[in-house]
């Protein structure tokens, strides 16, 4: 997810033992053609194994891109054609090659042939419900060269709205051979566990339910293997691993850019926590790290002195 799951939240979800993660999408442009100063966080090395996303809609600068991963320490590379956003789209990439199969199928076959990586490909349904075509779209990736294929229950129409069709994404796991991950409402082990059973996938990848939750996807993967989850962290660990957040986020873009990047996170921490919406106003008016923190204190104190009266 862009601007969600880059260095600093990656570092956390690892340490809660999530199995596989992916990075954040970065444009094949950047990459290839925008410098030294536009590659930032590109010490992949030091997170192996770690999946680098691109995205883009040509193939020679999508094998650019991949190979510049590559020498940063990827492990792998996914090739993203399930994103919806249009400014992504006007590029020629994400969702929108699911309407070109052709040309999809050569960037494939172009970031395959320009790496010694294994390269997995995500998609959605389709562009739209007239237009359901992920079967034999996962067959032209895999014939091209994508050795595992992630599936988005729903079409680029849909966004976000309406449920993931599990179901239909077993339709692309009895259409080819190679691994297929379900994505789309997997947010606890009872989702996770419904969206293995519907679709046959052979895993599961969580991405908005994670978001102020690095722990998700690690707690996730103990429960499938073991039949239950860890508890969720409560709410002194809870401020401790959103500060620990706040200040990862700081050294990696600095207290300016790091503070305004961490805001969203903070938002998400947040949600749930009696006086949340308060404190969330408090945190985007603050201009200093120290007026974030203290707005965070607050809250957190004020929740936790509750859950102590109503226990008593």
């Amino acid at each position: 997810m862009s601007g969600v799951t880059d260095a600093p939240f990656r570092r956390l979800a690892r340490r809660f033992g999530a199995p596989a993660i992916v990075s954040e999408m970065f444009a094949s442009s950047l990459l290839a053609f925008g410098g030294k100063t536009n590659r930032r966080s590109l010490g992949f090395a030091a997170e192996a194994p770690l999946t680098v996303q691109l995205v883009g809609g040509d193939p020679a600068m999508m094998a650019e891109a991949a190979r510049i991963a590559e020498a940063a320490g990827a492990a792998a590379i996914d090739v993203n054609m399930g994103c919806p956003a249009k400014k992504i789209a006007k590029s020629g990439g994400g969702a929108i090659l699911m309407r070109e199969p052709e040309r999809a199928a050569e960037i494939v076959a172009a970031v395959a042939a320009a790496v010694r990586l294994p390269v997995s490909v995500k998609i959605r349904l389709g562009w739209d419900a007239e237009s359901v075509n992920a079967p034999a779209f996962a067959v032209r990736m895999a014939e091209a060269g994508a050795r595992a294929i992630t599936v988005h229950g729903r079409t680029r129409e849909q966004l976000y709205s309406g449920a993931a069709d599990w179901r239909a994404i077993g339709d692309v796991v009895a259409a080819v051979r190679v691994p297929v991950i379900a994505n789309g409402d997997v947010c606890d082990l009872d989702t996770a566990r419904r969206a293995l059973a519907e679709s046959g996938a052979a895993g599961v990848m969580v991405g908005r339910a994670a978001c102020g939750k690095p722990w998700l996807a690690g707690h996730l993967a103990r429960g499938l293997a073991t039949g239950e989850m860890p508890p969720a962290p409560g709410l002194s660990e809870r401020e401790a691993i959103l500060v620990e957040h706040i200040e990862l986020m700081l050294a990696e873009y600095g207290r300016e850019a790091g503070l305004r990047a961490a805001r969203k996170h903070v938002a998400w921490a947040l949600s749930g926590i009696d006086g949340a919406a308060a404190a969330r106003e408090r945190v985007f008016a603050a201009e200093t790290v120290e007026e974030t923190l203290a707005a965070i204190a607050d809250l957190f104190r004020r929740a936790e002195s509750a859950a102590r009266s109503l226990a008593a």
